[in-house]
């Protein structure tokens, strides 16, 4: 059976936060709309129900007692909490955001095209899009869900499978290729990745899976950005070795082509948010709509 409180009136609690926060009776009449002689009625009321006096009466202030000073921070932050918690029901319901972060490219290339879906399944849910080659630090509150590039092999974060990566040539149609030793005549595109391992997709890998010999792998244009090499490859700037999610659409449009292989597989995007949060309505909702996203994106 819950345990009935045993409180002084609140208007007496009332009367001595706020003579406590000005150390004057005068002012805390002033705010509460009432007269000085009614809040030292109030306060004799509370000393004497807790058996302690609150203030030492001077001539012309009052100061807090040692009781006084352990009491008002308690009513302070306890009045501050009504009325914040007052203000949010009179302001109505909230609306919702959430904070996905991504590296630049998967943002600009695979995310921004699809977001007009995701505005009309979810027009509830204000979506905040945070790019970075950084991981960001989900515990920090930074983001609530992140796409990341790797193995999935990240410690104490909940971790699914959004998309496989596969890489492989991809220029424009005006370059004409035809087969990899066509590559020996055109600009390679290269952009920079956060962190490199033996097998992590580039033309060296490329060129010594598909056994060509005398390919320029160091030569070409270079970028900081995946993002700016896909641009470049369909300005017809040079072959671009890319992760073929990011240019569906080109491919689609016929923008870009990919006119050859081999094609070498990456690790994959994955779906990474805190675990503790992984059943919070609203990440709920983004992460199935990026996986039916990302399932209509290979199929």
């Amino acid at each position: 059976m819950t345990q009935t409180r045993k409180l002084p009136p609140l208007g007496a609690l009332r009367a001595f936060e706020a003579a406590a926060r000005h150390l004057s009776f005068k002012t805390a009449a002033d705010e509460l709309g009432v007269t000085p002689t009614a809040i030292s009625h109030q306060l004799r009321l509370l000393e004497d129900s807790i058996r302690q006096r609150l203030f030492v009466r001077h001539i012309r202030k009052v100061t807090l007692t040692p009781a006084g000073d352990a009491l008002y921070p308690v009513l302070r932050d306890g009045l501050d909490s009504f009325a914040f918690a007052l203000e949010r029901l009179r302001a109505g319901p909230q609306r919702r955001r959430l904070t996905l972060s991504a590296t630049p490219a998967f943002v600009a290339k695979w995310l921004l095209p699809r977001l007009g879906d995701w505005q009309a399944r979810h027009p509830d849910i204000d979506l905040h899009l945070h790019a970075s080659e950084q991981p960001v630090n989900l515990s920090g509150g930074s983001a609530d869900v992140a796409i990341r590039y790797g193995r999935g092999d990240w410690p104490d974060l909940h971790t699914e499978k959004l998309l496989p990566s596969p890489f492989a040539p991809v220029a424009s149609p005006r370059l004409a290729l035809r087969r990899p030793a066509d590559l020996k005549r055109q600009t390679l595109l290269h952009f920079d990745w956060r962190q490199r391992r033996r097998d992590t997709p580039i033309w060296k890998c490329w060129a010594e899976q598909a056994g060509i010999k005398g390919l320029d792998i160091a030569g070409g244009l270079r970028f900081s950005d995946e993002s700016h090499a896909i641009q470049a490859a369909i300005a017809g700037q040079g072959v671009a070795l890319l992760g073929l999610p990011l240019v569906t659409t080109e491919l689609a449009s016929g923008a870009l082509v990919q006119p050859f292989g081999p094609v070498l597989q990456g690790d994959g995007y994955h779906l990474v948010t805190l675990p503790e949060r992984a059943q919070q309505p609203e990440i709920v909702a983004l992460q199935g709509w990026l996986r039916a996203a990302a399932q209509s994106s290979i199929s």
